[in-house]
Order: C-alpha cells, then sequence, then structure tokens
C-alpha cells in the first residue's frame, strides 16, 4: 500500500479544525484505503462522524481507533457519548469505566458515569461518581447541579440546596440551577425561597420553560389564576394545556373553559389523564355527556388485590417497615395531609434492596393491570404506556386522626399504593381509600359526584386511573396507616 504524504494528514486535521465535516469523512474514508492502520485518520473519522451525528458509523470509527491506541481515555470518553447517543447504556458506562481508568483524573468522564448510573435508578453510584470528580475538580458547576439532582432524588433536600446553591455561586447565570434550587425549596416547603428562585431564573432567561411552569404552578396554587396562564403558555412544558384548563376551570370561566376543552380535543386522541378530570367534573357540573373519552368510568378501572409477598408474615412486609422507622428520609411538606409525614425523592431508586423489590412487585402488578382490562376499548387501555416509568414513589405515615384531602395526581397515568400498615378497629370507613370524581376545591354547581371506598388489609394495592380523585378518610385509631404511593408515568408523546 502507498505510504500517505504528511501533508495530506495535516490538510486532513486543518479541515476538521475547520468545521469541514463531511470533507474530511469523505477524505478519511479514502485514505483509510491506503492507510488502514493510520491512527490519525481513524480518530479525525470518528471526530467528524460524531459532530454530524452519524452515530453508528462514528462507533465503528471509535473501535477502530481504540484498537490502535487502546489506552487513550479521550477515545474512550467520547466513545461513551456516542454510545450514549445510541443508548447502549452498559457500553456507555463501560468506556467511561475505562476512561477513568486510563485517567483517574479525568473528572468530567465522572461525572457523565454519574448521570447514566442516575438513569438507571443508582443513585449512590451517581452520587460518588459527583463527588470524586468534584473532587478532582471543585470549581465544576455543572457537577454541583448534578450532584443536587441525585440528591434531591434520594430524599436529602437539604444537601441538594447545598449543592445547588454552590453551582449557582460557581455560575452566577445558571438558570436551571435557579429553578432546580426552587423545587427543592418548594418540596420543603418555603414557596418563599421557592419562588425567589424561580424569578432569579426568569431573570436571567424569561423563556426558560420549567421556571415558567413552576411559577405558573404556584401561582395558580395561590389562585391567582389568571396570572398562572400566561406562565404555563409560556412554558409549552408537557401538561401546559391541562394546567391552563385547569386555572379556567378553577376562575369558573366555563364558556372559555368549554372552548379551549374542544380546541384541545381537535389535537390528537384524548390521552391526557389530568384534562379527563377536568372534562368529567366540567360534565357532571353542567349535566352534559363527557366527549373526553380517556376513561368513560374511572370508577369500573379500579384494581384491588393482595400481594402475598406482603402478607402479615413476610420478611419483606417486616423489612420496608424497619426502613421507614429507621432510615433518614426527608420529608416533603404537603399541604393536604392532616397528622402525618411523607417522604421526599423517589422511593423506588432508594438504594435499599426492599424498596427497589417492592418496585418491582408494582411493575408487576402494572402489568396484571393492563392484562385484566385489555379488552376495554378506552385510551387508559389502548394507550397504556408500554415503558413502564415511576414519576415518583413515595410513603405516607398518618397517626390517629390522620387524614390526606380529596386530590389527583396530575402527571400520572395509573396511580395507586401499596399498604403496609392499617388502623385497627371495628369501623368500615376509618382509614379506607376513597376515591370519586370531586374534590381539591373545584367549583361544585351539583352535589351528584360519585364516590366509592376500598378497606385495604395489610399488604394490599390499589392501582387506579389517575383521572380519579382520591383522599384517605379519617381515622382515630392510635395505631399507624403507613402506605407506599406510587405513580406510573405516561410516556412523553401523551403529556400535552
Amino acid at each position: 500500500m502507498a505510504k500517505l504524504h504528511p501533508q495530506q494528514l495535516n490538510q486532513l486535521i486543518q479541515q476538521f479544525q475547520q468545521g469541514q465535516y463531511a470533507t474530511v469523512i469523505a477524505a478519511a474514508k479514502t485514505m483509510l484505503q491506503q492507510a488502514p492502520k493510520e491512527f490519525v485518520i481513524h480518530h479525525v473519522l470518528a471526530l467528524s462522524l460524531d459532530q454530524t451525528q452519524q452515530y453508528p458509523e462514528a462507533a465503528l470509527a471509535y473501535q477502530r481507533a481504540i484498537a490502535l491506541q487502546p489506552r487513550m481515555p479521550e477515545l474512550w470518553f467520547n466513545f461513551g457519548i456516542v454510545l450514549t447517543h445510541l443508548q447502549q447504556i452498559p457500553e456507555a458506562i463501560q468506556a467511561y469505566q475505562t476512561a477513568i481508568q486510563c485517567n483517574p483524573q479525568l473528572f468530567e468522564a465522572y461525572g457523565n458515569l454519574g448521570t447514566l448510573y442516575q438513569k438507571q435508578g443508582r443513585l449512590e453510584d451517581a452520587i460518588a461518581c459527583y463527588q470524586a470528580g468534584l473532587r478532582i475538580q471543585p470549581q465544576d458547576a455543572r457537577g454541583h447541579f448534578n450532584l443536587g439532582t441525585a440528591l434531591k432524588d434520594q430524599g436529602l433536600l437539604t444537601e441538594a440546596v447545598q449543592s445547588y446553591q454552590q453551582a449557582i455561586a460557581l455560575f452566577d447565570n445558571y438558570t436551571d440551577a435557579y429553578n432546580n434550587l426552587g423545587e427543592t425549596w418548594r418540596d420543603l416547603g418555603d414557596m418563599q425561597q421557592a419562588v425567589a428562585c424561580y424569578q432569579q431564573a426568569l431573570q436571567r432567561h424569561p423563556n426558560h420553560a420549567l421556571a415558567n411552569y413552576n411559577m405558573g404552578e404556584f401561582l395558580a396554587l395561590a389562585q391567582r389564576f389568571q396570572e398562572a396562564i400566561p406562565y404555563f403558555e409560556a412554558s409549552q412544558l408537557e401538561d401546559w394545556q391541562a394546567r391552563v384548563l385547569l386555572c379556567l376551570y378553577r376562575d369558573q370561566q366555563f364558556d372559555a373553559f368549554s372552548a379551549r376543552r374542544a380546541q384541545l380535543m381537535q389535537q390528537g386522541p384524548h390521552i391526557s389523564p389530568f384534562v379527563a378530570t377536568l372534562s368529567t367534573h366540567y360534565s357532571i357540573n353542567h349535566d352534559t355527556p363527557d366527549p373526553y373519552q380517556f376513561c368513560p368510568n374511572g370508577f369500573d378501572f379500579v384494581y384491588h388485590r393482595a400481594l402475598p409477598e406482603l402478607a402479615s408474615d413476610a420478611p419483606l412486609l417486616h423489612e420496608l417497615l424497619a426502613l421507614i422507622a429507621q432510615t433518614v428520609i426527608a420529608e416533603r411538606k404537603q399541604a393536604r395531609l392532616t397528622n402525618g409525614k411523607q417522604s421526599a425523592g423517589n422511593l423506588f431508586k432508594r438504594p435499599e434492596a426492599a424498596f427497589r423489590q417492592l418496585g418491582e412487585l408494582v411493575k408487576r402488578e402494572f402489568a396484571r393491570y393492563r392484562a385484566h382490562f385489555q379488552g376495554a376499548d378506552c385510551a387508559l387501555i389502548t394507550h397504556f404506556p408500554e415503558s413502564l416509568e415511576f414519576t415518583s414513589s413515595w410513603y405516607v405515615n398518618m397517626q390517629s386522626g390522620g387524614h390526606l384531602n380529596a386530590h389527583i395526581h396530575e402527571i400520572g397515568w395509573i396511580s395507586g399504593a401499596v399498604y403496609l400498615a392499617m388502623p385497627d378497629g371495628d369501623d368500615p370507613i376509618a382509614g379506607a381509600f376513597e376515591y370519586g370524581t370531586h374534590g381539591d376545591d373545584f367549583p361544585q354547581l351539583r352535589h351528584d359526584f360519585n364516590t366509592a371506598h376500598i378497606k385495604p388489609a395489610v399488604g394490599d394495592i390499589v392501582l387506579f386511573p389517575s383521572s380519579l380523585f382520591h383522599r384517605t378518610i379519617p381515622f382515630q385509631s392510635a395505631s399507624e396507616r403507613i402506605c407506599v404511593a406510587f405513580d406510573l408515568k405516561p410516556s412523553a408523546t401523551f403529556q400535552k
């Protein structure tokens, strides 16, 4: 084979540096026919394919370059990024681990590896990676931000606040950090601090989607509905149209609500549980047929069964109760909850094996739920999410006098709870789970909103459409009522 002239390689490198990626790709492929073992050509080809988002070809080019220079950390790092784009997560994790082995000071690799662990729910591993990267480069604002997100997921809210604050101290215009800091203050129950953070984010980036959404949510909770609407509209985020409908309805602008609902229904199938809640309530209030056919009668889709793995003598039940009693998990402030506490973070993403085992049991029941109702001709079942992800999961521990006011989970598809402890006594409804079509201070023009209830036993699971209101009926027993609640997340396609 003919040997390449050094000037040819220099020209190839110059073209890459000038951003002439298409030219480099074509030239590199030709040159490799002459010099198939020339590392520089493979490297530049891989980088150019990467830059032009031709990820499958880029992955092959990186593999060939790595075969020639297997101890080059930057190659493994870039290969990890490409593998992540290709959703080859285990391979990407291995690539980042190899990059770190080649260069233990490559803090960026720790950050990317932590992000993949976090996506897998391996929060402790993610936190360890972020912390390792920050020990190498403590001035890395992104590293502090990422650490804050993992700490928040784990329910360590005070520590998450500190990480977000450190990210902002290093980069004053870090709008994502301001927004996430606001969300964490909100979960800690400090709305004044939360709103101040959202405003700081919007001052720097007026079109920041999440900060706009969160401001809208705050104003809606404060019943400043007209002020909230422009923020939701500016966000264009997930269920923003449903949030606008909520504001119009709660403000009793019924004509505007009806017109906006009709407009929304023309955009596609009826696949928003949140819109279904609003539409059903409006239709009952105004004694008109409900045109939004997500789930025509949610009462028919309530699922209740006992889990043998959580029977009274089951080791898993006792392990879960011990974890809830003894594990330090931050409390999330919940205005609807009386005489009880709710955990922060995502319980099923915590490192404890019992919580993860419970998450797998719940996923199994989601699949059984779908199979049980598979013949139903409604969007709840026909558009049931393919991937079983939890929006969140948390425990609620209530004492005597405890109850939870009627509400919905706006971002769920199927919601539910597993019951680990129930109050004793003969009262058939004390501490029961009640579901229905009214709640959350919605305007009530009539009094024929139906309800039903289930009195779960220890070890029972209840699943129901997220479009249904639900509450806990007060109880006076001295014993506790403990459940783990959760939402099945609809795919992004459905969050209209």
